[in-house]
């Protein structure tokens, strides 16, 4: 009996009239709810690199992308801005998802270029957990913390 209903709902939507602010409403739905799942997956990626908020002694970037284009070439605007602002003797770490970044090699490159400086202490992604987490460690027993 059960799909006898949903036969019923899918007539009534197919068959219903929309307007332009019908077509709308659901675009803005549907892209609020794409802003709410990247929100979370940016807060998953910052719950995995921020272990500890009380010590600032380190600085940690954590950055998640669903998507390709701007929003990974802000990555380098970001980071940029941080290293100019940060004190010298403050780590600074970047951890990424890692996805997408083969469509912007360049801009990787960039922030590798950085890391090999000595800019950025080290760029992590998701799959390096062990290595973050052991970096961390042996930051929070030289500082102290």
């Amino acid at each position: 009996m059960g799909h006898l209903l949903l036969r019923s709902t899918i007539a009534a939507t197919i068959n219903q009239t929309y307007t332009w602010k019908d077509i709308l409403t659901e675009r803005l739905k549907a892209s609020r709810g794409s802003a709410i799942k990247r929100h979370a997956r940016g807060r998953a990626l910052e719950d995995f690199a921020i272990p500890n908020k009380k010590h600032p002694q380190i600085l940690i970037e954590a950055k998640a992308y669903g998507a390709m284009g701007s929003k990974q070439t802000d990555v380098l605007g970001d980071v940029t801005r941080i290293l100019e602002e940060k004190r010298t003797d403050t780590p600074f770490l970047l951890v990424t998802d890692g996805i997408t970044w083969n469509s912007r090699v360049d801009d990787l490159r960039r922030l590798v270029a950085m890391q090999n400086k000595g800019e950025i202490y080290r760029i992590y992604t998701k799959s390096m957990e062990d290595a973050l987490y052991i970096d961390l460690s042996q930051m929070k027993q030289k500082k102290g913390l």
